[in-house]
């Protein structure tokens, strides 16, 4: 179902989808979050343009921004996600510039980005190509990006520690179990796939790294 829909256009989350995303990223993945943003701070510098592709709630960018003084963009396709995140960046004082759009047209000039980060969203891109073609153009020579997104062979062990992890309990935990093991997977990308729209793409500096159920793909321009 899932490569269905992302075969007709892309498709922003919306109304009470968002919230509950919200809410749950919130409540069981900031300690993953942060340390994404953890990662990145440790690969850039004060005063870096840094973007981040389908930000979701914003979590990522907003611990970014209170590991040192970054230039962070945001741009997401949902409306209401754009909302959330700026309400969210509201009220932990952070500052984030957090805009809509879709990352097949981003409305950026080339070259602007020293960095470029994307998690768990570019299994949902209708042309992930293009998107990859964007993201070179809005990188500086020498900039350097991070994809993060769930791997298609990720193992059943792996999805429930992923699971565990988050501390859900009831309809949520299942809900969860339901989605790494259905439509989060039959829409992701194995690590060889990833090589080969890589190969295709302008980025010739890139590899990918595999941990627990997701692959880490690194880029440089």
């Amino acid at each position: 179902m899932e490569k269905f829909l992302r075969k007709k256009k892309d498709l922003a989350i919306t109304g009470g989808f968002a919230k509950w995303y919200d809410k749950n990223s919130r409540e069981h993945r900031r300690g993953e979050l942060a340390a994404y943003a953890r990662e990145i701070a440790g690969s850039i510098q004060d005063g870096a343009a840094v973007l981040e592709v389908a930000p979701g709630p914003g979590y990522v960018s907003i611990e970014l921004a209170k590991l040192g003084d970054f230039h962070i963009t945001g741009i997401e396709l949902s409306a209401d996600f754009v909302e959330i995140c700026k309400a969210n960046a509201r009220r932990e004082n952070a500052a984030v510039d957090f805009v809509q759009g879709n990352v097949s047209a981003m409305p950026f000039a080339p070259e602007r980005f020293d960095y470029l980060f994307c998690s768990a969203a570019f299994k949902n891109f209708h042309d992930p190509a293009q998107a990859l073609r964007e993201m070179h153009r809005v990188l500086k020579p020498g900039g350097k990006g991070l994809i993060i997104d769930m791997n298609k062979d990720t193992t059943t062990a792996a999805r429930k520690a992923e699971v565990d992890a988050m501390n859900l309990s009831g309809f949520e935990r299942l809900f969860m179990a339901f989605s790494f093991a259905t439509f989060l997977r039959d829409g992701a990308y194995r690590k060889g796939d990833f090589a080969e729209m890589l190969a295709a793409s302008p980025f010739r500096d890139w590899r990918i790294a595999e941990h627990g159920v997701s692959l880490s793909v690194y880029l440089q321009k």
